[in-house]
């Protein structure tokens, strides 16, 4: 990482923010954690609006978390695409749509690019996760097919996954944020 490791003696926070993270964490602060907790106001928001995000939305877990794994793969997140690939994983997805995921990512495939390993709906938002990833602007034929097959909930809530997750990555590729294992 670019900066160092945040510790309560370097940097100290409020207890409850710190216990407010860990808590959604599971227990421990992770790497990104470590970081965020340099600034209070962006660990706090980041605490709450990331765990709307995570846990309260309703549309389909294994589509938000493939949109996830698409932002990372194609931003070179690799932190986010470790932490998320396991969520899609556990979400009911399968390795070989992570497979059919790195090879639209690695051969720059486009809008024509289809894969028998995907079905309809993975294939739609991993492409609506590229074009707002590489593009921002999304064409008005692919955004077509998402209202038509998802409702404007689901629309809204798959629109805000991948745009945190595009913030996210931002953020861990900038500041070279690397799974906690690679330490």
């Amino acid at each position: 990482m670019r900066i160092p490791d945040w510790t309560p003696a370097a940097h100290p926070q409020p207890a409850e923010l710190v216990n407010a993270i860990r808590a959604r964490r599971g227990g421990q602060l992770i790497n990104l954690d470590k970081a965020l907790l340099w600034s209070e106001p962006v660990a706090r928001g980041w605490n709450v609006y990331m765990k709307a995000v995570r846990s309260e939305l309703s549309a389909s877990a294994k589509l938000r978390e493939f949109g996830i794994c698409t932002v990372a793969l194609l931003t070179g997140a690799d932190y986010e695409y470790h932490h998320h690939a396991p969520d899609f994983l556990t979400a009911g997805g399968t390795p070989p749509e992570l497979d059919a995921l790195q090879v639209f990512v690695q051969t720059g495939a486009g809008a024509d690019f289809t894969d028998a390993r995907l079905g309809s709906d993975e294939s739609l938002v991993m492409h609506y996760a590229a074009q707002m990833t590489r593009h921002v602007q999304v064409s008005d034929a692919l955004f077509a097919q998402l209202q038509q097959r998802f409702s404007t909930p689901e629309v809204v809530e798959l629109t805000t996954a991948i745009a945190a997750y595009n913030m996210v990555a931002r953020i861990l590729v900038a500041l070279d944020i690397r799974p906690e294992n690679d330490d």
